[in-house]
């Protein structure tokens, strides 16, 4: 028998681009059998307050979280954090996400337009942007088109928005280290999101590997991969990272063994979550099964916004 609390520390609500309102993935992580919840809404903790009423009433463990949508150059490297404070320095973080997001929908909005032939407006995209009070998203653009084009969302997203697509922008993006420090400042932990999804590669590099089917070229790019991630990890580690999301969707048994062995040398803790959106994507809630240990649980239950 699995030991610890089952548990799903990445979740996004209609704060930022996920389908739901917290008080409805609360209802979710119940009858999915989680004890555990936490919602990590891009760039915001607005959601946190509703999530954690909602616990109580479902009698599940919460935990106040958000997901800093970091950049190290063109690369995606989020930055979970959990039982930060809602403070000032926090206020002025997303003070400065909030307008950097809509600089940087406007010029997605325009890359799109100009390669697809069409005149989509931010008013089609606010339809999509429903907490105003949260920063617009990339998805929010994404879906205005994909309405417009009648296409489906993940596929549009892979082939005009994504990394080395036409509309990819990362415009007034916050590095990792500046989020692993507006964690920190604001008395959170701070835990490195998804590390299988983090390719450090040139545009070039990344064309190179989506595109041939050598597979030694492939391992070669991927290896350098791995030696650049083990660096970024060793200096956010040094900067105050506290954990590593281990356990998630897309990871293969090969990538967790491989990032729980990344964990237990750096005495990082060790994290889990499904990054939920919607139905019929390849997140499902509560999966994969992750057990937090007691290690986790008693930094995260002592944490601001826990429950």
């Amino acid at each position: 028998m699995k030991e610890g609390m089952r548990a799903d520390l990445h979740l996004h609500s209609l704060w930022s681009d996920g389908k739901y309102p917290p008080r409805e993935l609360a209802r979710m992580a119940k009858a999915a059998g989680l004890q555990l919840f936490a919602v990590t809404d891009h760039d915001t903790m607005g959601g946190c307050e509703d999530g954690a009423e909602a616990a109580r009433a479902c009698g599940l463990h919460f935990v106040r979280g958000w997901e800093i949508s970091a950049y190290l150059g063109m690369a995606k490297v989020h930055v979970l954090g959990y039982g930060c404070r809602a403070d000032e320095a926090y206020e002025a973080f997303l003070r400065d996400r909030f307008d950097a997001a809509r600089e940087r929908a406007q010029e997605s909005l325009e890359l799109a337009n100009a390669y697809l032939g069409l005149d989509v407006t931010m008013d089609e995209v606010e339809a999509y942007h429903v907490r105003k009070e949260a920063p617009i998203h990339t998805m929010h653009v994404v879906r205005a088109f994909a309405k417009r084009l009648s296409r489906e969302e993940g596929e549009l997203y892979t082939d005009v928005f994504a990394f080395g697509a036409p509309a990819f922008t990362v415009l007034s993006r916050p590095s990792p280290q500046e989020a692993v420090e507006i964690i920190r400042k604001t008395g959170g932990i701070s835990v490195l999101a998804h590390p299988g999804r983090l390719f450090d590669f040139t545009p070039e590099e990344y064309r190179v590997y989506r595109g041939t089917a050598d597979e030694r070229v492939r391992a070669s790019l991927l290896a350098l991969n791995a030696e650049r991630r083990l660096r970024l990890i060793d200096d956010l580690t040094e900067r105050g990272l506290g954990g590593i999301e281990c356990h998630y969707t897309t990871h293969t048994a090969i990538e967790t063994e491989e990032f729980l062995g990344i964990a237990a040398e750096r005495g990082l803790l060790v994290t889990g979550g499904s990054d939920f959106h919607a139905e019929g994507t390849q997140s499902v809630l509560g999966l994969p099964a992750f057990y937090a240990g007691r290690a986790l649980t008693d930094v995260l239950l002592r944490l601001e916004g826990s429950v």
